[in-house]
């Protein structure tokens, strides 16, 4: 817990709380990634592309008919330049303007025009934050707050303070290549401070590096589901709002303008 704040009052018996999260809206996550979550029936939050979920559209409508949440995670996925497949696509050529309006709002337009819903929470591709570069830099974490309940960072160090995390940049710790074990170890973490944990991957069961073992995530899905009396596990949409409610005003503008949340 942060220095002189007092302990934060998780639901119920619970004491710390967990979101599971996928990005990209890769086709293992609906091949392998569900069917673990069914298996223990738990939810997760899914950050989708529209192009990707157009791909294979009923099987992300099922997705939402089970409960799971869908966020915003751009249109086009731009992040830095010097990634090489985001060269023509570098947020170093963004404007706050352009970014808003094409990459914010039209991902959240395309998503609830194809699923009927429109995201409440964002994650940043390749977790940059930033348009512009130089003296021209500019942070994009205040369109996030304005916009959505929660934007999601990645390849962070540790879980969620919810007395003072930035709901607009909460942390999120890597699934991919985990162990088992490694995730055990973290959920732990979570319980002993009274934390949210957010998690983090990418494909389920490929032979890639951004890809989360089938037999860690259902060893995973089957540990916290077992902690249900110590340990809320929901989508970053639920315990999001949950913590902002909880905080009053909270610490960033969490909540989304009029109009936005549909």
């Amino acid at each position: 817990m942060s220095l002189g704040a007092p302990p934060f009052s998780w639901p119920h018996t619970t004491r710390a709380a967990v979101s599971i999260c996928f990005d990209d809206a890769r086709p293992s996550q609906l091949d392998h990634g569900v069917k673990i979550f069914a298996r223990y029936g738990l939810t997760g939050t899914f950050y989708v592309l529209p192009e990707m979920v157009a791909a294979r559209l009923d099987d992300w409508k099922q997705v939402v008919a089970a409960g799971h949440e869908i966020g915003n995670h751009t249109v086009t996925h731009p992040c830095s330049g010097n990634f090489a497949f985001s060269r023509r696509n570098a947020l170093e050529r963004y404007t706050l303007e352009r970014l808003e309006r094409d990459e914010l709002l039209g991902a959240n337009d395309a998503i609830e025009k194809l699923l009927a819903i429109r995201p409440k929470t964002f994650a940043y591709p390749c977790a940059q934050r930033f348009v512009g570069a130089g003296e021209q830099t500019q942070s994009y974490v205040p369109l996030i707050a304005r916009h959505f309940i929660a934007g999601r960072g990645g390849l962070d160090e540790v879980p969620n303070d919810p007395t003072i995390c930035d709901l607009a940049q909460i942390t999120s710790l890597d699934m991919d290549g985990a162990s088992p074990e490694r995730l055990r170890s973290l959920v732990q973490w979570a319980l002993d401070e009274g934390r949210w944990l957010v998690l983090a991957g990418h494909d389920v069961g490929e032979s890639k590096p951004q890809s989360v073992p089938p037999s860690s995530l259902d060893e995973l899905c089957r540990y916290v589901s077992e902690l249900n009396h110590e340990l809320w596990v929901d989508t970053v949409a639920t315990i999001g709002s949950f913590v902002a409610q909880s905080r009053g005003t909270g610490i960033s503008g969490s909540h989304p303008r009029a109009g936005d949340e549909r």
